[in-house]
């Protein structure tokens, strides 16, 4: 199951983000979910293991496992390579060992200190606040990435963590047209306004924290996960099925991207295990009532400035 982009390229609805896979483990759980039926991989020159990725992808390939055009790989420019944009994109591509992205997104539309090429580090003032580039414009990085499509380095170009004030920019400056907005919803924070516009204006919504982060954003963030909801609790006993599967089969039906994070091998399953039922329209609407704008992903931990205030 696929949505079609703007350009007419083919999304799968259903990804495995590869953020906090440590390298040692990326093999096996690439592996297995190919097995599964994955063709779609969401990673980030910030997650530091691109390599790795790109190492397994290799045997993957060379093994007959799958083709490289039956994937979709996304990976994305981070935050201080906004003004080495073509740079950033031909080192992610080296490390993954690809000749083309299919996707390729702004990671937050923030341009920080450039650290250096093929480094991600967040770059902190004195103060603990982070270094930001204001020399850099949201609109100056857009034309540099609407450049790799020119290039043939990618197939798709999009954004991540824009709200509709951004987006509405982007939008407006665009000679290539942002294909997708990659941002974090899940039943506790379903932006629902920020869905309808990117839909509306014909941007692929996709979900970077379908599940809410679960334990491991409680453990980094100190959020709340909409695992644990009574109401989510109370419709995967009635459709026999995981609540982690609801709140993803509840993301589907919003005509959303999901790209859930696992590194067990039993969930990788399960979380893929979401196109064999269908969610009512009346709970549905149950599930919007459990909304808390509850955003569970929060940098300002780590940068001494909160981007969303």
């Amino acid at each position: 199951m696929a949505i079609t982009l703007n350009n007419g390229f083919k999304m799968p609805i259903i990804g495995l983000g590869v953020w906090r896979m440590e390298g040692k483990d990326i093999k096996n759980l690439l592996f297995h979910a190919i097995k599964i039926g994955y063709r779609h991989f969401d990673c980030a020159a910030d997650y530091k293991n691109e390599v790795e990725v790109g190492d397994a992808l290799a045997e993957a390939f060379h093994e007959g496992l799958v083709k490289r055009e039956d994937l979709f790989i996304t990976t994305k420019l981070w935050n201080s390579d906004h003004g080495h944009v073509i740079e950033a994109c031909k080192d992610s591509l080296k490390k993954l060992g690809l000749e083309y992205l299919d996707l390729y997104l702004v990671h937050f539309p923030v341009a920080t200190r450039h650290t250096g090429a093929g480094t991600t580090d967040s770059a902190l003032g004195e103060d603990g606040v982070l270094d930001i580039d204001t020399t850099v414009s949201l609109e100056t990085t857009w034309h540099a990435m609407e450049d790799l499509v020119s290039m043939g380095l990618v197939r798709s170009i999009g954004i991540s963590n824009y709200d509709i004030y951004l987006t509405r920019d982007c939008l407006a400056y665009a000679k290539v047209k942002p294909a997708v907005n990659q941002i974090e919803t899940h039943p506790y924070f379903q932006r629902d306004s920020l869905v309808k516009f990117c839909q509306k204006h014909g941007v692929c919504v996709t979900a970077h924290t379908p599940l809410g982060g679960a334990a491991a954003n409680t453990d980094l963030f100190g959020s709340v996960s909409c695992l644990e909801d009574s109401v989510l609790k109370g419709l995967a006993k009635k459709y026999n099925k995981t609540v982690a599967q609801i709140a993803l089969r509840w993301g589907i039906q919003r005509n959303t991207v999901v790209i859930p994070k696992s590194s067990k091998l039993d969930r990788l399953e399960e979380n893929f295990q979401v196109l064999d039922f269908k969610i009512t329209k009346e709970d549905m609407e149950l599930i919007k009532s459990v909304d808390r704008g509850c955003r569970t992903n929060q940098p300002a931990k780590f940068w001494g400035i909160d981007l969303y205030a």
